[in-house]
């Protein structure tokens, strides 16, 4: 939506938005930097990064409030579950209202007048024409360019791939514990150093996160980031699930539906509607005019 904006085939925002976590990869943060040189500032577009904190460190403080991720849970007595999912909310969607308020002039607790409102475009491609929804505040209208172009996916991709841009990276935080097999296996085998950070954050959260434990609210359980629920670098990631295949089939021009033969979720997360629950695909920018 940034270079369709920027090339003024939609017309220009004011502003994109990028939902930092703190715990993206470093090829997300190196290609936030060359859409800013070579796409953004060209076209007079601030791309402004927003933030609620750091979400690994955040999580292993026992001083800092840490908002849940969900974590696939064992119990003592063998039965498995998850916990709540709230890092979404506080590390995407709550950061950004709080930048769109400071831009329409009315800060928290400000009162916005009824017709002072942000319209903020979503990148939900017709793939995923059922995941488009309104805002849930009234200070921002939601529009879905690529559907009113009629762009999927594929679309979207050959359109990157014209620009120079095939290389884009998908957002999410390294330790997300919605990634697939394909995701965890390019972290190991690409970046030994992120490897490293996911195994070691993934061992230091077995027992929950350290704010609760310190208020004596230990997780009766044990936390793991692979759905098989043993150690990261255990975890059987080299198996490759149905999702891929079909991923795999689609990009090679097969008719098969990927998202009923899934095994996890896609890779990429957004703000708008994480992929944790029928899984957009789409970058965490956020555009307002």
């Amino acid at each position: 939506m940034l270079a369709l904006s920027a090339e003024g085939i939609l017309p220009k925002v004011d502003y994109a938005i990028f939902a930092d976590t703190g715990w993206e990869p470093q090829a997300v943060y190196a290609h936030l930097g060359r859409l800013e040189r070579e796409v953004a500032a060209p076209a007079g577009i601030p791309i402004l990064r927003v933030s609620s904190g750091n979400i690994r460190n955040d999580a292993l403080n026992p001083e800092r409030r840490f908002a849940s991720m969900p974590l696939y849970i064992r119990n003592p007595d063998g039965k498995e579950g998850m916990t709540r999912r709230q890092c979404t909310g506080e590390y995407k969607i709550k950061p950004i209202k709080k930048k769109v308020r400071e831009l329409l002039g009315y800060p928290y607790p400000q009162r916005i007048p009824k017709d002072v409102f942000v319209e903020q475009w979503v990148g939900i491609s017709t793939d995923e024409f059922h995941r488009a929804k309104d805002a849930d505040v009234k200070y921002m209208h939601n529009r879905h360019p690529l559907i009113d172009l009629g762009w999927s996916r594929a679309d979207c991709v050959r359109y990157l791939t014209s620009l120079g841009l095939a290389d884009t990276p998908k957002s999410s935080c390294l330790g997300c514990p919605f990634h697939g097999n394909a995701q965890w296996r390019h972290i190991r085998d690409t970046s030994p150093e992120e490897w490293r950070d996911v195994v070691e954050f993934d061992a230091a959260i077995r027992k929950g996160n350290a704010r609760a434990n310190a208020e004596g609210n230990r997780l009766l359980g044990e936390a793991y980031l692979h759905r098989s629920r043993v150690p990261l670098d255990q975890a059987p990631i080299d198996h490759v699930t149905a999702a891929e295949w079909a991923a795999l089939q689609q990009e090679l021009g097969a008719e098969e539906d990927a998202e009923q033969l899934e095994e996890g979720v896609p890779d990429g997360c957004s703000p708008w509607t994480c992929r944790g629950e029928v899984q957009p695909h789409q970058d965490d920018f956020g555009l307002a005019s």
